[in-house]
């Protein structure tokens, strides 16, 4: 990790952590976590022990008070993620959607401290809203406030994660210097989903119980960490017949391998998918109740989730199962993130 603590950041819509994570392990400080979600600040403490946490409804948050009580000594970089239910494809992408104006606060919040970077992510369909007008709106403002702008679509397993998630990345940095997006360091050797989580067993286990097999992949020696056992890997008790249902889908297979009769009993496009072991996973979203183990019928475990997430073993989720598993699918993966902040590093020197 690179010992470089001497610029400090705020995350807002902070969730459970993982944009922060990653930053950390780039050598940032992560001084304040603010999110409206208490069960994933209290994940976010537990994970990040120097750093404070507030829970408010970013809308009407007094920035003054943060600054007053929290950020005495300032602040060196704002990130987040805005809510992106309002642009997100899987809803309706209405252009008045109340959630697609989120992200004013995460304006107010560089105007107000006016720190010498940022990093704002969001859905990669940000981009493409309204033809582009959506994004040049956000650029705009940002410029206005003395920022140089640069946003791509970025693909996560691309750069050393499991799974081939898409996100929309924006940087802004101040006095005309321009943000340079780290290199793809996994074009084509990218890590698999096999490669990720087959150390892990078909069923659960005790919170802390030890690793029952050695690594089977360098990913997962990495993975692994510092930890000395398994945490949050419950698996998820089905019916008999979804068991039943799931054993008949192969390896990378989905409905469309099923017999007929089954074909329409989940009436969504991804119904009945199993990962393909031989590649990154399909997105990790917080429902996770269509996409299955590759080998094991059952859906995956939190602890699965997390490391297609790309999260350290040691990175322990708190709250209920529900609750994990939105907290894991809503995250930043650490090791994108990771990629950023040494990026954001060259750049701020």
């Amino acid at each position: 990790m690179v010992k470089n603590l001497s610029y400090k950041v705020l995350d807002i819509f902070s969730g459970c952590g993982g944009l922060s994570l990653g930053l950390e392990q780039a050598g940032f400080e992560i001084v304040l976590g603010i999110d409206n979600w208490q069960d994933a600040l209290n994940t976010f403490k537990k994970n990040h022990i120097n750093s404070e946490t507030y829970c408010h409804d970013l809308s009407k948050i007094d920035y003054n008070h943060i600054e007053k009580n929290y950020l005495k000594d300032g602040i060196d970089v704002i990130v987040g993620g805005p809510p992106c239910q309002g642009f997100s494809i899987s809803g309706k992408r209405d252009p008045s959607d109340p959630r697609n104006k989120l992200y004013t606060s995460f304006v107010k919040s560089v105007k107000h401290f006016k720190p010498k970077a940022f990093v704002m992510e969001n859905v990669p369909n940000l981009a493409s809203m309204q033809q582009g007008r959506i994004k040049d709106i956000i650029t705009s403002e940002f410029e206005s406030l003395g920022y140089s702008i640069k946003s791509e679509r970025l693909l996560t397993s691309d750069y050393g994660v499991p799974q081939n998630r898409k996100r929309f990345i924006m940087v802004g940095l101040l006095n005309d210097t321009e943000f340079s997006f780290p290199a793809k360091t996994h074009f084509e050797n990218k890590i698999t989903t096999e490669q990720a989580i087959s150390d892990l067993p078909e069923n659960s286990v005790v919170c802390g119980a030890g690793y029952l097999s050695k690594p089977l992949s360098n990913y997962q020696k990495h993975i692994r960490g510092k930890s000395k056992g398994i945490f949050n890997h419950v698996i998820t008790n089905h019916t008999e017949k979804t068991t039943s249902i799931i054993s008949l889908v192969p390896d990378g297979g989905n409905y469309k391998d099923l017999p007929n009769k089954y074909k329409n009993t989940r009436n969504v496009n991804i119904a009945w998918t199993r990962f393909n072991s031989k590649k990154p996973s399909l997105t990790i979203d917080t429902g996770h109740r269509h996409h299955f183990h590759y080998k094991y019928n059952r859906v995956p475990t939190v602890r699965e989730s997390a490391r297609l997430q790309s999260f350290p073993d040691d990175f322990i989720f708190l709250g209920s199962k529900t609750s994990q598993y939105k907290q894991v699918g809503n995250a930043v993966p650490p090791i994108l993130s990771k990629s950023l902040g040494l990026a954001l590093l060259n750049n701020l020197g």
